[in-house]
C-alpha cells in the first residue's frame, strides 16, 4: 500500500470502529433497550473499540498488501481461496474477541450474548471494509491503466521527438557542406576558418542531440558561430543583433531552435550590400522574438514549411506551447514561447 492509501485504511478503520460501538452509548440510559440487554462499562467499550479497529485494520492490510497475505490469490484469480481466506480470517477474529471479552469481562453478559454483539459488530465492519477495499482496489486498477497510458504517450513523443532531431541534423549538414564548396572555390584561406567554425556548430549539434532541452545561452553560442558562417559567405550582406537581459540565459528551449530560423531567413533572402539581410534577436513578455528583413527573391525556392513545422511540433511536445509566425511587407517575424 502506498501513503494514501494507508491513510484511507486507518481513517476508514476509526470511522467503523466508533459506528458499530457508537450504539452502546445508549446504555447510558437507564430505561433504554440497550440497557436491557448490556450495562455500560467504559472499559468494554473501549475494548470492542480496540479490537474492532484491529480487525478492520488487519482485514485492510492481509488484502491489500501488494504481493502478500491474501492479495496473492486475488492478483493469482484464485476467487475461491481468497473468499474461503477472508472468511477464515473473520471466522479467528471473531473466536478470538469473544473469547478476550469473555476473559477480562467474565460477569458482564451471558456467553450468548457477547457472541451475538461480536458477530453483529465484526459482520457489519467486514461488510464495511470489504466495500472499502473494493473501491481502493478500483482505485488502484484506474491509476495503473492511466500510468501505462502515460508511459505510452512518453514513449510516442520521445520517438516522435527522435524522428524529428533525425530529420534536422541532415538538412543542417548538407546545407554547410554545400556552402563550404561555394566558399573553397572563391578563398581557400576563408574555407579554413569557415571549416572551424562549422566544426563548432556541429560539435554543438552532436553533444546535444542527447538533450532534448538546452540552455539559451548555449544556443545563441552556438548561433553566433553559424552566424559566422553566414558572414563569410554574405560578408556586409548580413547583420545579426542580439539584445536581451541576462537573465533570459539560463531558460531552456528545444536544441537547435535558432538555427533553423537563421538558416531559413538566409535561404530565402536575396542579400545584397544595399539591400542587407537584418536579423534581431531580442526578448518581450516572455517570447523570444526573432525577426529577420524581407527582400523577396525573383524567383523565390520551392519551400515546404517542413523547418518551421519541425521546430513547431519540437515547442508543442516538450514546453507544451507552440510558436508564433507572422509575415509583413518588410519582416518575417517568429516568436518562440519561453518557459520560465
Amino acid at each position: 500500500m502506498d501513503k494514501n492509501e494507508r491513510r484511507i485504511c486507518g481513517y476508514s478503520s476509526l470511522l467503523i470502529a466508533l459506528m458499530v460501538n457508537a450504539p452502546k452509548l445508549l446504555a447510558l440510559r437507564e430505561n433504554g433497550l440497550m440497557a436491557r440487554y448490556w450495562q455500560f462499562n467504559p472499559f468494554e467499550l473501549l475494548f470492542q473499540f480496540a479490537f474492532t479497529l484491529f480487525f478492520c485494520g488487519l482485514l485492510f492490510s492481509v488484502n491489500l498488501r501488494r504481493n502478500r497475505g491474501l492479495s496473492l490469490y486475488r492478483e493469482s484469480k484464485q476467487h475461491v481461496r481468497y473468499v474461503v481466506s477472508n472468511f477464515l480470517v473473520f471466522c479467528v477474529l471473531l473466536i478470538l474477541g469473544t473469547v478476550l471479552q469473555r476473559l477480562l469481562f467474565p460477569d458482564r453478559q451471558l456467553p450468548r450474548l457477547i457472541f451475538s454483539g461480536a458477530f453483529f459488530r465484526l459482520g457489519l465492519s467486514a461488510l464495511l471494509t470489504g466495500i472499502i477495499i473494493k473501491i481502493i482496489l478500483l482505485i488502484r486498477d484506474a491509476g495503473s491503466i492511466a500510468a501505462e497510458n502515460q508511459q505510452l504517450k512518453n514513449a510516442y513523443l520521445a520517438s516522435e521527438l527522435q524522428l524529428l532531431k533525425e530529420q534536422m541534423n541532415p538538412h543542417l549538414l548538407f546545407n554547410s557542406l554545400s556552402s563550404l564548396s561555394a566558399v573553397v572555390g572563391e578563398n581557400p584561406q576563408q574555407a579554413q576558418k569557415y571549416i572551424r567554425d562549422m566544426s563548432a556548430v556541429f560539435r554543438y549539434a552532436l553533444a546535444g542531440s542527447h538533450q532534448d532541452l538546452v540552455t539559451l545561452s548555449d544556443e545563441l553560442t552556438m548561433l553566433r558561430s553559424f552566424a559566422k558562417l553566414i558572414s563569410m559567405r554574405l560578408e556586409d550582406a548580413f547583420e545579426l543583433k542580439i539584445d536581451m537581459a541576462d537573465t533570459y540565459l539560463p531558460i531552456k528551449i528545444p536544441h537547435l531552435s535558432l538555427q533553423p530560423l537563421l538558416e531559413n531567413a538566409v535561404k530565402h533572402n536575396a542579400a545584397t550590400p544595399e539591400r542587407p539581410l537584418r536579423v534581431t534577436i531580442v526578448v518581450q513578455d516572455d517570447q523570444l522574438i526573432f525577426s529577420n528583413s524581407l527582400w523577396e527573391m525573383p524567383t523565390p525556392e520551392a519551400s515546404h514549411g517542413m523547418g518551421l513545422a519541425n521546430l513547431n511540433e519540437r515547442f508543442r511536445i516538450l514546453l507544451h506551447r507552440e510558436i508564433d509566425i507572422s509575415r509583413s511587407d518588410t519582416h518575417f517575424i517568429v516568436k518562440l514561447p519561453l518557459k520560465q
